[in-house]
C-alpha cells in the first residue's frame, strides 16, 4: 500500500485534524490523475498546514501563473482533492481552497480491506430490523404494494415488514442484528463493511435536500454520511412500475467500512473509530443501526432501498474481512 502524506505528524497535529483518504487506483482514477502532476502536488504540499489560499497567494508562493494554478486547482477539485469557497473581496469575489485530506492512502481493494476468498457476507433484507424507533412522514412497501398505513409509526411493528423492499422515515433509527461470525475465522479480521443503498427523504422528492445519516455498530457511532438529496429525476433500474413517478426512485450505493485506521464512506474517513473500538468478539451479534438524529445540522430524513427497489438489487451487506 503506497501512503501520500500530505502533511507532517507535527503540522497536522497543530493545524487539522487527521482526515484520511483510502483508495483503490482502479476505483478511482481521477485521484490518481489528480496526485500525477509536480504542479498538483506542490499546491497540495503548499496547503499542507490547512491555512486557506486563494489563487493569487498559491500563484506568489509557487511562482506559476495564475492560468496554470487555476487549471489544476480545477483538476483537484473536481476530484475531491481539495475543497474551496467564494468569499467577498476588494473587487468582486475570490476563491480561497484548503486540502480535503491529511494523508491519502493508495492499495488494491485486497490490500485495503483484506478481501479475500475467506471473506464471510451476510444479506439483511431491509425488513428484518430488530429495533425501530422512527417518526413519520414514515413507511414501507413491497415491490408488490404499500405495507400498512403510510405515516403511521407503528407500521414498522407489522409482521409483513418483513417482505419491505423500500422503508423510509424522518427522524429515528432501524436497527439490524447481523449473527457474529468472526469467531468462524482461523485468521484475525482486519475489517468490517455494510454496504446499503441510500438516499435522503422529502415528500416527494428534491435533489437538494441534504440529511446526514448515522451509522452505529454495537451502540458506538461509527460516523454520518450527509445524503445531497431525495433521487426523482428518473425511475430507478429496479424500482418496480406501480410505484408512483414522484416519488423516490433511487439512492446511492455507500460502503461503511471500519477497519485499524478508522471508519470511512467510500474511502472517505468519516472518524477516529476503528475496529478495536467495536469489541466485535466480545459480542454474540454484530448491532448495525441507522438513521437520522433528532439534533442532526441536516434532518433531511432517509430511504432505505432493498431488493426490486432503486439501482442496486441488493439487501443490506455486511462483510468479516480477513
Amino acid at each position: 500500500m503506497l501512503i501520500f502524506k500530505i502533511s507532517s505528524s507535527a503540522s497536522r497535529d497543530l493545524a487539522m485534524p487527521a482526515k484520511i483518504l483510502l483508495i483503490d487506483p482502479s476505483e478511482r482514477p481521477d485521484v490518481i490523475k489528480g496526485l500525477a502532476s509536480e504542479v498538483r502536488v506542490s499546491i497540495l504540499k503548499l496547503l499542507r498546514s490547512g491555512d486557506q489560499k486563494n489563487v493569487n497567494q498559491i500563484s506568489e508562493e509557487l511562482g506559476l501563473p495564475q492560468s496554470t494554478v487555476s487549471s489544476n486547482l480545477q483538476i483537484l477539485e473536481d476530484c475531491g482533492l481539495i475543497s474551496t469557497e467564494n468569499r467577498k473581496a476588494r473587487k468582486g469575489s475570490q476563491k480561497v481552497c484548503r486540502t480535503a485530506f491529511t494523508e491519502i492512502l493508495v492499495g488494491f481493494r485486497d490490500d485495503i480491506a483484506g478481501v479475500s476468498k475467506d471473506t464471510i457476507e451476510v444479506a439483511m433484507p431491509i425488513g428484518l430490523y430488530t429495533a425501530a424507533d422512527v417518526t413519520g412522514p414514515c413507511g414501507m412497501c413491497s415491490n408488490e404494494g404499500v405495507i400498512g398505513l403510510l405515516d403511521v409509526p407503528d407500521t414498522f411493528l407489522e409482521p409483513d415488514r418483513m417482505r419491505a423492499a423500500l422503508l423510509w422515515f424522518t427522524r429515528g433509527s432501524v436497527e439490524y442484528q447481523f449473527p457474529n461470525n468472526t469467531k468462524l475465522r482461523s485468521s484475525e479480521i482486519s475489517a468490517i463493511e455494510f454496504s446499503m443503498e441510500l438516499s435522503s427523504e422529502v415528500p416527494g422528492t428534491a435533489a437538494d435536500w441534504p440529511s446526514d445519516i448515522f451509522l452505529q455498530v454495537n451502540g458506538i457511532d461509527v460516523g454520518t454520511w450527509t445524503s445531497p438529496g431525495d433521487f426523482g429525476d428518473k425511475r430507478g433500474v429496479y424500482t418496480p412500475t406501480w410505484w408512483k413517478n414522484s416519488g423516490s426512485q433511487y439512492g446511492k450505493l455507500k460502503n461503511w467500512r471500519i477497519n485499524e485506521f478508522g471508519s470511512f464512506v467510500d474511502g472517505v474517513q468519516i472518524s477516529n473509530v476503528t475496529l478495536s473500538d467495536l469489541q466485535v468478539d466480545q459480542h454474540r451479534s454484530i448491532r448495525m443501526r441507522i438513521g437520522v438524529h433528532e439534533d442532526a445540522a441536516h434532518p433531511g430524513g432517509i430511504n432505505i432501498f432493498g431488493r426490486g427497489f432503486g439501482n442496486y438489487d441488493q439487501d443490506i451487506v455486511l462483510r468479516i474481512l480477513s
